[in-house]
């Protein structure tokens, strides 16, 4: 049986309520930049970015929390997960045309290729996953 090596790559950060939302985004940018991704996928970059959005929204809005954002990537995917203190588990509404708000769990259900929500001792994590793009000339790098 040959041995099997997993090689993952991961950064954290905390966001307050005040201003977190566009660094959350900036900084999470910047990470899928340094990974080759607005290259290779700029609609999954898109995509992460919306959902990290969201996700950090809902930290602030709903749990009145600061958000700890981890962005971690292996070799098929890049797992993007927010924790926040607050114990209630988010439920997606049904649409209402006529809110404004309501749609961040739609949309990331849309988005993502899979999500989940983990609830812990010191509140919730939500797990969003995303397929990583083909990248033989960057693996090659890694790898070499």
């Amino acid at each position: 049986m040959g041995e099997t090596s997993i090689r993952a790559t991961g950064w954290a950060r905390s966001f307050p309520v005040s201003g977190g939302v566009r660094a959350g985004r900036q900084w999470a940018r910047e990470h899928l930049d340094a990974l080759g991704w607005a290259s290779a996928a700029p609609d999954t970059v898109d995509d992460v970015l919306l959902t990290v959005s969201e996700l950090i929204t809902n930290a602030h809005v709903h749990a009145h929390s600061s958000a700890q954002l981890v962005l971690l990537r292996d070799r098929r995917h890049l797992h993007v997960y927010v924790h926040d203190s607050s114990s209630a588990l988010p439920r997606p509404k049904p649409p209402d045309a006529g809110r404004p708000d309501g749609r961040g769990l739609a949309i990331i259900d849309a988005l993502a290729d899979s999500w989940r929500t983990r609830p812990q001792a010191d509140g919730k994590t939500i797990a969003a996953c995303f397929l990583a793009p083909e990248q033989p000339e960057a693996e090659a790098r890694t790898n070499g």
